[in-house]
C-alpha cells in the first residue's frame, strides 16, 4: 500500500489539450508543495486528479486510500445556519459524535454516551467550537459575524467561509487553489502561519511569491506536459530555474554553431567526390543529433503607462471628511492629501476602511460631510473587483478600447492589448466567457489607455498569475502618476510603493517600518486577540512548571539549531566551491550541474528555515 503521493507515467488530456506526458513524481507525507505554472498548463486538473474527479488517460495515479483529503469549495449555497456552524461542518468526525451523543441522549443509553464522551475527547471535540472561532477571527470575521447566517455575506466573505470550512477538517492532504484571492494582507499574514503549522500534506497553487515562500518547502512546476519536483521555496525554484534556462540557452546557441558549422561543410563538399564520404558523415550526425530547443523565459505581458496628462503637485485633497455608510461612519472629520508622485501603500484589517478611502477619492462614493477637492482636469484610474462585472459581455476587448478612443485604427488596438495577452481570436472575442484574470487584465488595459495621473488600485492582483503581476509592477516603476495601493502581494507592494499609512478606528497613521515590521506587528496583534480569545472561552494557562519545560524544551532546541545551522554552512561551502569550478560547466557534466543547483537552492531554503527558526526562539526566551 501506497503511504505518499504517487504519479507514474501519467498522461492526461482535457479535450484535445494534452497537460501532462508520461509525468512521474512522487510527494511524501507532510510535505508542503507550492504548485506553480503558466494558467492552463493543468494545475486545478491535478488537483481534480488527485480527488477523484478525473480519471488518467494513461499511466498511474495514486493517494493513500485511508487519507482525508481536504478542499475549498467554489459555491456557498444560500443558507440560513451560522457562520460558525458551517464552519464546524468542515470536521465531519465532530459532527458525526455530535449527532451520536444527542441520539444516544435521547434514547437515555447511559453506556454508549460514556463511550461517546471519551471518543469526543479523543478527537479534540470538545475545543472544535473555539478552533472554529480561532479560524473565523483569523480570516478577519468580526465578533459577534460568527453567528450571523451564512446567507448574510457577501461572495467574498463565502469563500473565506469556504477556506475556514477546509481548514477545520482534520486532514492528511489539504489542497488549496488560491486561498488568498479574497483575503488582505491581515488575513494572509495568519493563514501563512497556520500553514506553517498544518501537519498533513499540503498542495497548493498560488501565484503570491512571498506567500509561497513563507510556507512552502518544495515547488511542483508545470512545463511542456511535464511535472518537476524542486526543493526549496519558490525563490529557490526561480534561481535554480533560470540558470538551467540561461544553461540550456547556452547549450542551444553552441549547438546551432557546431549544426551551421557541419551544414556548412555538407552544402561545400556533398557533391565534391574526395569529399563526399565526410559529407555525408557529417550528414547522419546532424540527422541523429538531439535538437536542444531555445530556452523559454520571456513574459508573455509587457506594456508601459503613458505619460500623464496633469502632474500638478497636489491632485486630491480630503478635508474634515466625514465617509461612511448610513449611520455607520468609517472615518470621522478625515484629513488626507496625496501629491505628485506619490507612491502610498493603504495597511490595516479588513473592515477599517482601504476601501472606502478609495471609493471616496475616486469620487464613486460620496462624502456624509467635508469636502473632496481634485486638481483641475485630473484623469484617475480606479481599478476595485466590481468593476470586471461591469465589462460588457457582448462586445470584444477591441470594441472596449473603441469605446474609449473610437478615432484609434483597429491595428493600433490590436497592438495596445497584446502586450496585456489579447492577440489573434482573444482580441475579437466577446468578453462574456472570460475568466476572472482575463477580465482583470481587460479592466487594467482599460485604465492604461486612459493616461490617468492618478492610480486607485484596490486589490489589483486578485487572479492574476506571476507573469502578469510581474508586468504590473515593472510598469508601475516607470508610472510617473501617483500611485495609491491596497495588495494581499507582499511583493507587489515593495516593488511599488515608497511610503505605508496604517488605517485603524478610522484614522490614518504613518507607518515607518517596512512590510516584515508590518507583518510582526499584526502577528502580535493576532495573538493578542488569541489570548483575549482563549480567557473568554476560559481556557486554562499553562502552570509555572509546564512553562519550564517549554522554556528547557526551547534551549535544547535552540542548541540544536545551532549544530543544524554550521552543518548545513558546510554543506553549502562545499558546494558553491564545486559550482566554482569551470569544468562542471561542460556538456558531459550537465547532471551534476543541476543536481549542484538543486543541492545549494535546498541547502539555502534550509539555512533560511533554521535562522528564522533560531531567532524566533532567541526572542521567546529573551521576552
Amino acid at each position: 500500500m501506497t503511504r505518499m503521493i504517487q504519479l507514474t507515467n501519467l498522461s492526461l488530456r482535457r479535450g484535445h489539450k494534452l497537460l501532462f506526458s508520461e509525468a512521474s513524481v512522487s510527494i511524501h507525507p507532510g510535505h508542503k508543495v507550492g504548485l506553480t505554472g503558466a494558467n492552463g498548463t493543468g494545475k486545478s486538473s491535478l488537483f481534480a486528479l488527485l480527488m477523484g474527479g478525473l480519471q488518467a488517460d494513461l499511466g498511474e495515479c495514486s493517494v493513500p486510500k485511508n487519507w482525508q483529503i481536504a478542499h475549498v469549495k467554489q459555491e456557498t449555497p444560500a443558507l440560513d445556519m451560522s457562520a460558525l456552524d458551517y464552519v464546524l461542518d468542515g470536521d465531519v468526525v465532530f459532527r458525526q459524535i455530535e449527532q451520536r451523543i444527542a441520539k444516544a441522549t435521547d434514547q437515555e443509553q447511559h453506556e454508549q454516551l460514556a463511550e461517546l464522551y471519551a471518543e469526543m475527547e479523543r478527537v479534540g471535540g470538545y475545543a472544535a467550537h473555539a478552533r472554529a472561532g480561532r479560524l473565523l477571527h483569523g480570516l478577519g470575521f468580526g465578533v459577534g459575524e460568527e453567528n450571523q447566517a451564512v446567507k448574510s455575506f457577501s461572495g467574498g466573505w463565502r469563500m473565506r467561509l469556504n477556506l475556514a470550512q477546509a481548514l477545520m477538517c482534520p486532514s492528511d492532504l489539504l489542497l488549496l487553489d488560491e486561498p488568498t484571492n479574497h483575503l488582505d494582507l491581515e488575513a494572509v499574514v495568519w493563514l501563512q502561519d497556520w500553514l506553517k503549522r498544518y501537519e498533513g500534506t499540503l498542495l497548493l497553487i498560488s501565484h503570491d511569491r512571498d506567500f509561497l515562500d513563507g510556507v512552502v518547502k518544495h515547488i511542483l512546476h508545470i512545463e511542456h506536459e511535464q511535472l518537476t519536483l524542486y526543493s526549496g521555496n519558490y525563490s529557490a525554484f526561480e534561481k535554480v530555474r533560470m540558470e538551467r534556462l540561461a544553461l540550456q540557452q547556452a547549450m542551444f546557441e553552441k549547438q546551432q554553431k557546431q549544426i551551421a558549422h557541419m551544414q556548412s561543410y555538407v552544402d561545400r563538399f556533398r557533391y565534391k567526390a574526395s569529399k563526399a564520404k565526410q559529407a555525408q558523415s557529417r550528414l547522419k550526425a546532424l540527422e541523429r543529433m538531439d535538437t536542444i530547443a531555445a530556452a523559454q523565459a520571456e513574459n508573455p505581458f509587457h506594456f508601459t503607462f503613458y505619460p500623464c496628462q496633469n502632474l500638478r503637485h497636489q491632485i486630491v485633497e480630503l478635508e474634515h471628511a466625514d465617509i461612511g455608510y448610513g449611520e455607520h461612519l468609517v472615518f470621522n472629520d478625515l484629513n488626507f492629501s496625496v501629491t505628485a508622485g506619490a507612491r502610498i501603500g493603504l495597511l490595516g484589517r479588513n473592515g477599517a476602511g482601504k476601501s472606502t478611502l478609495i471609493k471616496a477619492m475616486s469620487g464613486d462614493k460620496a462624502l456624509q460631510g467635508g469636502e473632496l477637492k481634485t486638481a483641475k482636469d485630473l484623469h484617475i484610474g480606479y481599478f476595485a473587483q466590481h468593476q470586471l462585472e461591469q465589462l460588457d459581455g457582448s462586445s470584444s476587448a477591441i470594441e472596449h478600447v473603441l469605446q474609449l478612443d473610437p478615432e484609434a485604427t483597429e491595428q493600433d488596438v490590436k497592438n495596445f492589448l497584446g502586450g496585456f495577452g489579447f492577440r489573434g481570436e482573444k482580441a475579437d472575442t466577446p468578453v462574456a466567457p472570460f475568466s476572472g484574470g482575463e477580465k482583470a487584465r481587460l479592466a487594467l488595459a482599460l485604465i492604461v489607455y486612459q493616461r490617468p495621473d492618478l492610480l486607485l488600485l484596490d486589490e489589483p492582483t486578485n487572479h492574476l498569475d506571476l507573469n502578469m503581476r510581474d508586468a504590473i509592477s515593472f510598469a508601475l516603476q516607470d508610472y510617473e502618476g501617483a500611485v495609491i495601493l491596497v495588495s494581499h502581494d507582499k511583493h507587489m507592494l515593495n516593488s511599488v510603493i515608497d511610503e505605508m499609512v496604517y488605517i485603524d478606528r478610522g484614522q490614518i497613521h504613518p507607518f515607518d517600518g517596512d512590510l516584515d515590521e508590518y507583518q510582526s506587528f499584526i502577528k502580535q496583534q493576532l495573538k493578542q486577540a488569541e489570548a483575549e480569545e482563549a480567557a473568554k472561552n476560559n481556557v486554562v494557562p499553562i502552570n509555572k512548571k509546564q512553562d519550564h519545560k517549554a522554556n528547557k524544551a526551547a534551549k535544547n532546541r535552540l542548541q540544536k539549531l545551532d549544530k543544524l545551522i554550521d552543518q548545513v554552512n558546510q554543506k553549502l561551502t562545499d558546494v558553491t566551491a564545486r559550482l566554482g569550478d569551470a569544468d562542471i560547466y561542460e556538456a558531459e557534466n550537465q547532471h551534476e550541474l543541476n543536481r549542484c543547483m538543486q543541492d545549494s537552492a535546498r541547502l539555502k531554503a534550509e539555512l533560511d528555515e533554521y535562522e528564522a527558526e533560531w531567532l524566533e526562539l532567541s526572542e521567546e526566551l529573551e521576552g
